[in-house]
């Protein structure tokens, strides 16, 4: 039989003469929680007994201690049973336990209507196909016009409060897939699939050139360019970094080659598809930091005014399903063109390529 004393200490103190408070009791408490995201719920196992609220919120969901500590800030962050408690509370089996995030929006970021390529949206994730010529986020000098400028405008058309969360980001000139996190909870997630190497993130590139071989493994380390801090180098100092890449279609004319290739990225450095494939000798059409001057065609990149290189593909696991979930964007516009001015320009040729 439980002793009920070891349960004692754990409800929050209240003024003498106040019952412990239920948050579904009253209106007023239904009202305080419509300032709250939908909770993490779980119940409490036998195996969970005697374990505090924290240890149990760990094992459930994979809780962080800083979103934890986040919870335990707010008023009705931590309950048992509608019962606010201490962080440190023990349960019982049987018990209802709920972690609650506050609502938050970007304050510091303005809505700027614009057309947005919504991809994917649930009550966790906002999958968008940034177009090429655009940043992710606010920066010294680019304070409107970016993603995150529309996609604020976008939840507060639907009256809806998220703070702009990206799980990672793309150059200005890379067009693609970007996975925004709707709340703390899951860009916590996520950006630990991110470091874990379980995201899996596939782009499409035109390069100049052939490959050979036309499919491998570039493993080389990037670093800070010291000589020119805004961009990066291949050097035995830098972090270590790993792109895979296939070619899928070469085109080769007299003096003129170029190919489409596909990649993946096992680790996330920036600039990374660019430095990997211009330290092998092939540079991304139209890249105005990472080519040999001597490669540049003015033909090719007069199709394309910026890198030819786009996030085509983006999966994971969703952190509140725990299913494996994916998206595809397509090819776009100047991406097709230049394409079909390679083939009605050159011959074309299939090259054999596993897919990776």
């Amino acid at each position: 039989m439980t002793d009920n004393k070891r349960w004692t200490g754990r409800v929050v103190k209240h003024l003498p003469g106040q019952k412990p408070e239920r948050l579904f009791g009253a209106e007023e408490n239904k009202a305080l929680l419509e300032h709250y995201y939908e909770p993490l719920t779980t119940v409490a196992t036998e195996q969970d007994e005697g374990k505090t609220i924290r240890e149990v919120l760990e094992r459930a969901f994979g809780v962080s201690s800083k979103l934890l500590a986040a919870a335990r800030a707010t008023e009705y962050g931590l309950t048992i049973n509608e019962e606010r408690v201490y962080i440190s509370a023990p349960v019982q089996a049987g018990e209802v336990i709920r972690l609650r995030q506050l609502r938050e929006q970007s304050e510091d970021i303005l809505p700027q209507p614009m057309p947005l390529d919504i991809i994917y949206e649930d009550n966790y994730l906002l999958i968008v196909n940034k177009p090429a010529g655009q940043v992710v986020h606010p920066t010294h000098g680019h304070y409107t016009n970016t993603l995150a400028n529309g996609v604020v405008a976008h939840w507060q058309r639907q009256n809806e409060q998220f703070r702009f969360r990206p799980i990672h980001r793309l150059d200005e000139e890379t067009s693609g897939l970007v996975a925004i996190a709707k709340n703390a909870y899951i860009h916590q997630q996520l950006s630990e699939q991110l470091q874990q190497g379980k995201v899996d993130k596939r782009y499409a590139a035109l390069v100049y050139g052939i490959p050979q071989p036309a499919e491998g493994i570039i493993e080389e380390p990037i670093a800070r360019d010291p000589q020119q801090p805004h961009l990066r180098i291949v050097t035995p100092e830098g972090a270590y970094s790993k792109t895979a890449y296939w070619t899928v279609q070469a085109f080769k004319e007299q003096q003129l080659a170029a190919s489409l290739i596909r990649l993946k990225l096992y680790t996330g450095r920036t600039h990374q598809i660019r430095v990997h494939m211009s330290s092998i000798g092939h540079p991304l059409i139209g890249d105005k930091l990472y080519y040999k001057e001597s490669l540049r065609l003015q033909q090719l990149e007069s199709s394309i005014a910026r890198h030819a290189l786009h996030a085509e593909q983006l999966g994971f696991y969703h952190p509140m399903t725990k299913q494996y979930v994916q998206w595809t964007a397509p090819l776009p516009e100047d991406f097709q063109r230049l394409i079909s001015n390679l083939q009605k320009g050159m011959e074309g040729k299939h090259e054999q390529a596993n897919d990776l």
